[in-house]
């Protein structure tokens, strides 16, 4: 396949969504300033998000050996990878699609199905952040009580998810996260 067909095909999503919002826009033109904004200000913020989370993503590559990542989150990790997937993702401070590139490097380096479902649910819902946010705004009954609904439904759902989820399909996604943006084997 030539190059130009695989990156339509790889990226025919946002090529329909692009073409999609263009004829919105010829149809109602009074919405193009609006969309131009939204767009602007989102790249604006994915500019700020994504460089940090790549180069913490650069340093956990290198710094920590595959073996010590599955000895604490791997399959057979236990409560210690549950709880080291549930505090890596409510350190975070970014946007949900700052969690998908880390997740992938967290399955290169031999973390367990469960324990990225976990690290992905507790970045969308427990952000230590928000938890602030949400105490000073909305009371701390309130953050506290949500998150004891959280942390029990994140692990529910990640065990059903994982139960539900054929063995060869979870390959195919540890296969695609080793090879996406992996560096090249070297020539000799």
């Amino acid at each position: 396949m030539s190059n130009a067909k695989t990156l339509v095909v790889r990226y025919r999503a946002a090529i329909v969504a692009a073409l999609a919002l263009a004829l919105l826009v010829l149809i109602m033109p009074e919405l193009g300033p609006r969309v131009g904004a939204s767009i602007l200000e989102q790249g604006k913020t994915m500019l700020l998000v994504l460089p940090p989370i790549f180069l913490l993503l650069g340093l956990l590559d290198v710094w920590v050996p595959r073996e010590t990542l599955m000895r604490f989150m791997g399959p057979g990790s236990g409560l210690k990878g549950l709880a080291l997937s549930f505090a890596l993702g409510s350190a975070a401070a970014g946007p949900l699609y700052g969690a998908f590139p880390v997740a992938a490097v967290l399955m290169r380096k031999g973390a367990s199905f469960s324990n990225i479902l976990i690290f992905i649910g507790a970045w969308s819902t427990t952000k230590i952040p928000m938890l602030f946010f949400e105490m000073n705004f909305l009371g701390v009954r309130f953050a506290l009580a949500r998150l004891a609904i959280d942390i029990p439904g994140i692990i529910i759902i990640a065990l059903a998810i994982k139960a539900v989820v054929p063995r060869a399909e979870m390959e195919r996604i540890y296969a695609a996260a080793a090879t996406m943006d992996a560096p090249a084997p070297e020539k000799s």
